[in-house]
């Protein structure tokens, strides 16, 4: 079915609708050290970017592009960066998880069928205020939730998905030919992998957990207390912890 007949179909979601759409949610994972040697089909690939470009975005601005990159020479460049900026992150990491932080396999750039690195036209709309008069980064965050449709659609045509954003994005944008109007927001591997891992690697190694979600929910204003009823109804989902 087409995109254009997906939407024209409306309606409700029947319950296995619904159970696809949360295990692609629960079971995404920011993928790096699982990805195959095989191709990513063009057609694969054109319903996952078409996917992103059904993202909502603040006064319909649309402000995304899509960097396809395959040469290998480009993407060993691209490791370059990324090896050179992990280089300078870990001085700021805790003293005591600096081996741990080495150890991490952070990036798939080499390994994956293919690279992409969409980003946000900050002139596409600057003649139109809808929506962004008191909030001028709302094309970001337009373009952020391009990535999140693009790597939830991954999900389920069973693609994997790695984000780099250990990388200095004017020594990106400087390799990409990307104007200085236009801001790098995701350079993701993209590629077929081995397995989606039960867990997210960082939760796996130790590095963090998911933090109990009835703390993070508040009533009325920032820290207020209250919402017992749905914080019980959280509790008992037993959430998104699960694989």
């Amino acid at each position: 079915m087409t995109a254009a007949a997906i939407a024209a179909s409306g309606g409700d979601f029947d319950q296995l609708a619904r159970d696809a759409v949360y295990r692609a949610m629960f079971t995404r994972r920011d993928v790096r050290s699982h990805f195959v040697p095989d191709d990513l089909d063009d057609s694969v690939l054109a319903r996952l970017i078409t996917a992103a470009h059904h993202a909502p975005s603040v006064g319909y601005m649309q402000p995304w592009n899509f960097i396809v990159i395959r040469d290998a020479e480009r993407r060993t460049q691209v490791r370059d960066l990324f090896l050179a900026a992990r280089e300078q992150e870990l001085p700021a990491i805790e003293a005591e998880r600096q081996a741990l932080y080495r150890k991490l396999k952070l990036e798939g750039i080499c390994e994956s069928a293919l690279n992409l690195c969409i980003t946000c036209d900050r002139h596409r709309s600057k003649d139109s205020p809808l929506g962004r008069w008191h909030n001028p980064e709302m094309d970001l965050y337009s373009t952020v939730c391009a990535v999140q449709n693009f790597w939830l659609a991954a999900r389920a045509e069973g693609v994997g998905v790695g984000w780099v954003s250990i990388i200095e994005t004017e020594a990106l944008k400087r390799l990409l030919a990307i104007p200085e109007h236009v801001t790098p927001i995701a350079y993701l591997c993209v590629g077929r992998v081995s397995e989606f891992a039960p867990k997210p690697d960082l939760e796996a190694h130790g590095w963090g957990k998911r933090l109990p979600l009835p703390e993070l929910v508040m009533s009325e204003t920032f820290r207020g207390a209250g919402e017992a009823p749905l914080k019980s109804a959280i509790a008992n989902l037993g959430g998104p912890s699960k694989p």
